[in-house]
């Protein structure tokens, strides 16, 4: 059977297998899932080396990553998303984001894209106000600068969000709304999303599944929906009062939805020229005494690491059969994985209110999944259509050993944790041969795997 056509023939993909409900809470929360780091420079961005000096840890340019990800073979033969659209989609946006790309593209001699058009389909996004939306505006410009430079003969739209507390759900229906409106509209064949909510967070698992709608039409208009997994490791943010985080094994929604490409987090290790010194690992920050006193403000350890484990919510898709070993009978998550390290951070130009104009370290999920939407763009251009739901596609060709899937076999999203005053550690799981729950099927070789891909997803 095609590979592609498991998740079309099978209805079982909207359906869920709820246990206990979560505990009951009256809000989610919502959040990006990206982390910056103090500006280096406001002229020219830092090089690796004075990275290191400064910081202790190496930052990485564009190029080092089209290298790492083997793109220049595509880029030689046409394959730079041309006539595909990346979709981005934020709360609140950023009023910068354009002069932070044109600064960005002008600094590392890339195309500006085709096309940039920024909606707000859900309604207008209010004034902008730092103390609220700085993290937002952050939030933004990683996720359109770094699918930019995956694919950047693609075009992009941003669809900025207004957020409301209504319905206790934090913006999540004004979100819903807007993707609808995209796939509706047919504005683009991949979605990126870098935000997370808790599954346990929601006050139901029924209210969660409320939201689902976006999802479930961007499947039947075969438009690829991804999400990081999540910026936490085994753990994930709490709303209990006097509560920062759980202290048993969580993941995040969407991620762990069944029709979403839930993009986990790896660490590299590269030269000046984008060449690995070492292979790809998972990434885990929580025990990094540098990487804590930068981001968290102390020496730790504070749980920093790629997302992942089962979810509570969703059962075992039709597509994990063939890992059933792995994520038993529930729904595993992620899918696969890209860089996200905040011991390997990348470069982004920031200007808008709240900071200082500059250069910035940026890291996080909220990395890896516009980057993978890069490589879904690629495909998509391959194919000549977009791809859809390519989760069946990714364990088909994890199953066969495709050339362009890296294995990830190192590291695991073990963190620990202090919290009223008492120390916790919530074991995570280990990257092992094959399908695990902290790197998925693993990550690209982009010059094989974008072929691969555009095959398998397109037979659906």
């Amino acid at each position: 059977m095609a590979a592609g056509a498991v998740a079309l023939a099978s209805g079982s993909l909207f359906a869920v297998g709820v246990p206990a409900a979560p505990t009951t809470a009256a809000t989610i929360s919502i959040q990006p899932s990206m982390h910056t780091w103090l500006a280096s420079t406001n002229v020219q961005p830092p090089t690796q080396a004075q990275c290191v000096a400064m910081f202790g840890v190496p930052c990485y340019r564009p190029a080092q990553l089209q290298a790492a990800y083997n793109e220049q073979p595509l880029f030689a033969h046409g394959i730079t998303g041309r006539g595909q659209t990346i979709v981005i989609v934020d709360s609140f946006g950023s009023p910068t984001i354009r002069h932070d790309l044109a600064t960005f593209d002008k600094q590392f001699h890339l195309p500006a894209p085709p096309s940039f058009r920024i909606i707000q389909p859900a309604g207008a996004v209010p004034p902008y106000n730092p103390s609220t939306m700085s993290g937002w505006a952050g939030e933004t410009t990683l996720d359109v600068e770094w699918s930019h430079i995956i694919a950047p003969g693609a075009s992009i739209v941003l669809a900025e969000t207004p957020v409301s507390e209504t319905e206790g759900t934090a913006g999540f229906p004004q979100i819903v709304e807007a993707e609808n409106y995209v796939i509706d509209h047919h504005l683009g064949g991949v979605i990126s999303q870098s935000f997370a909510a808790t599954e346990e967070t929601f006050p139901t698992p029924q209210s969660l599944l409320k939201l689902r709608s976006a999802y479930v039409n961007a499947f039947r208009h075969r438009v690829t929906v991804l999400a990081g997994s999540g910026d936490w490791g085994a753990t994930s943010p709490s709303n209990a009062a006097g509560t920062l985080f759980y202290t048993h094994r969580v993941v995040d929604w969407p991620a762990s939805d069944p029709l979403v490409t839930g993009v986990g987090g790896t660490e590299l290790q590269l030269s000046a020229a984008g060449q690995r010194t070492a292979p790809d690992r998972v990434w885990n920050d929580t025990y990094n005494t540098t990487v804590n006193q930068f981001i968290e403000g102390d020496n730790g350890p504070n749980p920093l690491a790629t997302t992942g484990g089962q979810s509570a919510i969703f059962s075992r898709p039709p597509y994990q059969n063939g890992v059933r070993s792995v994520v038993g009978d529930r729904r595993g998550v992620p899918d696969i994985s890209m860089s996200a390290a905040c011991s390997g951070p990348v470069l982004n130009y920031l200007s808008f209110g709240g900071v200082t104009p500059g250069w910035y370290e940026v890291c996080g999920t909220s990395e890896a999944g516009p980057l993978f939407a890069g490589i879904v763009a690629l495909a998509d251009q391959v194919a000549g259509h977009s791809l859809g739901l390519i989760n069946p596609a990714l364990y088909f060709l994890s199953a066969v050993h495709a050339p362009g899937l890296v294995d990830v076999t190192q590291g695991n999203n073990t963190v620990s944790f202090t919290q009223n005053g008492k120390s916790y550690t919530v074991p995570g799981f280990s990257a092992r041969p094959g399908y695990d729950l902290v790197s998925g099927v693993g990550t690209v070789n982009a010059a094989l795997f974008v072929p691969e891909l555009a095959r398998a997803a397109g037979r659906g």
